[in-house]
């Protein structure tokens, strides 16, 4: 099923028991974010979250751990909730080939309901607003879809990047952004700037889930979202044109927000509690002037607590990061089987892989981490044998406990690139990067003693369904 809005999902993430709604009163600080942290410490089936009693706010309506589960996560791409990980990997992956996907441009779009102009602008009356660490350094917009354009080539649909970057709120229409070098607003602006330019963007807040997953995605740069969003929903996405910038925007979002980055303003943004479990600290950051919000009537307004893993944050990013890499690995490695880098959105990343000729792994890892994802994030890279599952940890600390010889399978590459929000690099955006060859020798490498393996029996596979049945029925 395609769900074109937010609530349309919440409605079946309800029905299928997987929303949970808290009626009594709570505080905004800390028990909006500490139920959001908590829900990822109740094990994989975890519910979405839906407070509308928050004392000090009048009316509010606050959806969290939207995609906080694996459950859930299977029910945004339409699937059983109780469809096993590797499966909705495998699944994301099938769907990836049937890219691209034109959109569908639809009128009428929900936010167009409610409009602020200009000096009227005051995200306090759209949004309540609440800090998700006590930390952070103020309010944080943390699951908006962020629409930006390439200023030399503005035509180009797939250039328009919907990207999902922190937005932290220091005015009622100004806020800070953080766009990481590595990604395509970052390249966006620097070309705006070099003319001299402000950079549109529209910011869209409580979108579809497919949306929400293919915004936090790395794809090629003149890949859209728009078209891959259609891919996953085996539909195609539904988009209007915001009206001020003249923008695609998903056609169901809670709240629209359009305005400018100008150009080379910098403002202190953070600390802010990341996807890597640490607080990175205030830097100087560009600058956005909202000039018009677009919302729904009594719009909902979702966020998304992360910190120490897992939380929502490693569920929405961990299938849309594998599997990119995996397709582009696989095309020019069509040996590697399968990728597993659900890990802190791929700081490691795991290889399956069947070999060639001796070395071969480590030049399936190097490449790894100069794909667009890997080259800001893989730090390290673990690769095994063909027959060794990556999202099996038993069997990848297996395959690194009987087959890696340090001196020759540890391989430590120095000063390449990584996000300035890795917590170990040194200066921030530079690190060593670290290759660990799990993989079984082959000619004309002979080292080591791996003539005899053992393999599963024959019939393990078939009692291993057949055990599952028996336990399932005496379950009830």
């Amino acid at each position: 099923m395609a769900y074109d809005d937010l609530r349309g999902f919440l409605s079946t993430l309800e029905k299928e028991g997987q929303l949970l709604r808290i009626t009594e009163e709570v505080l905004p600080e800390p028990d909006l974010a500490a139920a959001a942290n908590a829900a990822g410490r109740i094990g994989e089936g975890a519910p979405a979250l839906w407070f509308d009693n928050v004392k000090g706010f009048t009316d509010a309506r606050i959806a969290l751990n939207v995609h906080g589960s694996w459950a859930n996560h299977a029910l945004a791409l339409g699937l059983p909730k109780h469809t096993p990980v590797k499966e909705q990997v495998e699944e994301f992956a099938r769907r990836w080939d049937a890219f691209p996907v034109a959109p569908e441009r639809r009128e009428d779009a929900p936010w167009r309901e409610n409009t602020q102009e200009g000096d009227d602008v005051d995200l306090f009356s759209v949004l309540p607003l609440f800090r998700l660490n006590d930390g952070d350094g103020g309010f944080y917009l943390d699951k908006a879809a962020v629409v930006s354009r390439d200023p030399e080539d503005p035509g180009h649909f797939g250039k328009q990047n919907v990207g999902t970057y922190r937005l932290q709120v220091i005015g009622k229409n100004r806020l800070a952004i953080q766009p990481v070098p590595v990604h395509d607003i970052a390249l966006h602006l620097r070309a705006a700037e070099e003319k001299g330019e402000d950079l549109p963007i529209a910011i869209t807040l409580g979108n579809d889930p497919v949306m929400a997953i293919v915004a936090g995605m790395p794809m090629g740069y003149d890949q859209s979202e728009y078209e891959m969003a259609g891919a996953l929903r085996g539909a195609p996405a539904p988009i209007a044109t915001a009206p001020l910038t003249g923008f695609d925007v998903p056609w169901g979002s809670e709240v629209v927000i359009e305005g400018v980055i100008e150009s080379r303003k910098r403002q202190i943004e953070g600390p802010f509690g990341e996807f890597t479990g640490h607080y990175s600290g205030g830097r100087r950051m560009p600058v956005v002037r909202i000039d018009r919000v677009s919302y729904r009537t009594n719009p909902v307004f979702e966020s998304l607590y992360l910190g120490m893993p897992w939380t929502e944050c490693d569920y929405l990013v961990g299938p849309n990061t594998c599997v990119p890499l995996l397709k582009q690995l696989r095309a020019e490695f069509p040996e590697v089987q399968a990728v597993n880098a659900m890990y802190t959105h791929g700081l490691l990343a795991v290889i399956s892989t069947r070999k060639r000729y001796g070395g071969f792994a480590k030049a399936v890892a190097m490449r790894a981490m100069t794909t667009p994802h890997g080259l800001g994030y893989i730090t390290t890279v673990i690769v095994v044998d063909e027959d060794v599952d990556p999202f099996d940890l038993p069997q990848v600390m297996w395959a690194m406990s009987s087959k890696v010889n340090p001196a020759d399978d540890v391989v430590v590459l120095p000063n390449l690139s990584v996000v300035e929000l890795a917590p170990a690099a040194q200066p921030a955006g530079l690190t060593s990067k670290m290759i660990i060859d799990a993989t079984t020798p082959v000619h004309p490498d002979t080292r080591g003693n791996f003539s005899t393996p053992t393999k599963d029996l024959p019939e393990a596979k078939d009692w291993a369904a057949r055990l599952q049945r028996l336990l399932s029925e005496a379950r009830g």
